[in-house]
């Protein structure tokens, strides 16, 4: 069943209903969309801070984790008082305070092939914001099967890189075109690599916009891209890349 969009929303969402590109039209996609974020740390929490601020209906946000001391400089929704917790479950309590009128879903567990068939079905748009490439080609082979868009991200030092995909059409190409080879999973590794906190808000900040463009229908060719981010240059580039006839997207 479809939400309306009551009058007391109208003031929480008016510097956004007024965009030309938005109004009331492009709002009401927005609150009945339904968007999964997988990953609540770096980029996770950005994601779900701005797209539940925005009005997105329903929001599924997967993890496993607890806060540890070393998230706090770079995951924006948590605070000391929150070391400890389960994050899927202190960011479901921040949304609800921060935008009561968002149903938010929790997955306190790992996406895996055994379950991730039946949580990506109920979504449109799909969100990575995982710290391994594991579960960004997994997102990567389930959001194609099941024809969704997908906005994928990738943090390290003061880098940053942003993917998106519309699997709806069959002819873009999909994160396997893009990587040869799997990657090491150490590039993501925060631990070993380090990581300036800001590039994890703006990144995360970014797969958000891409999100609600999506929604309003209002992306402007993007599809098949990649947004490479370097803070430290202070450097912002854009490439495209072409589907692979032998690529898992061309069969």
């Amino acid at each position: 069943m479809k939400k309306k969009l009551q009058d007391k929303l109208l003031e929480r969402y008016s510097r956004q209903i007024v965009l030309k590109d938005v109004g009331i039209t492009g709002q009401k996609k927005i609150i009945n969309s339904k968007v999964l974020v997988v990953g609540a740390g770096g980029l996770g929490c950005p994601i779900v801070d701005y797209l539940s601020r925005a009005g997105v209906g329903y929001i599924g946000i997967a993890d496993y984790d607890k806060i540890h001391l070393s998230n706090i400089h770079r995951q924006s929704i948590f605070t000391t008082k929150d070391i400890g917790k389960f994050k899927v479950q202190v960011t479901k309590r921040k949304v609800n305070f921060i935008n009561p009128f968002v149903e938010v879903k929790i997955f306190n567990k790992k996406i895996e092939e055994k379950n991730i068939k039946k949580i990506i079905k109920k979504f449109d748009i799909v969100v990575d914001g995982s710290d391994n490439f594991k579960t960004k080609f997994l997102l990567n082979k389930y959001s194609l099967k099941y024809r969704k868009y997908l906005i994928v991200g990738a943090i390290s030092k003061f880098d940053g890189h942003v993917f998106t995909f519309n699997f709806k059409k069959k002819k873009e190409p999909c994160l396997k075109c893009f990587y040869q080879n799997e990657p090491a999973e150490e590039i993501l590794n925060c631990e070993q690599e380090g990581i300036l906190g800001p590039i994890a808000g703006i990144v995360g900040n970014i797969q958000a916009s891409e999100v609600l463009k999506k929604i309003l229908n209002i992306d402007t060719n993007n599809s098949g891209s990649l947004l490479i981010i370097n803070l430290l240059k202070l450097s912002f580039r854009k490439v495209f890349f072409k589907k692979k006839k032998d690529c898992i997207c061309g069969k």
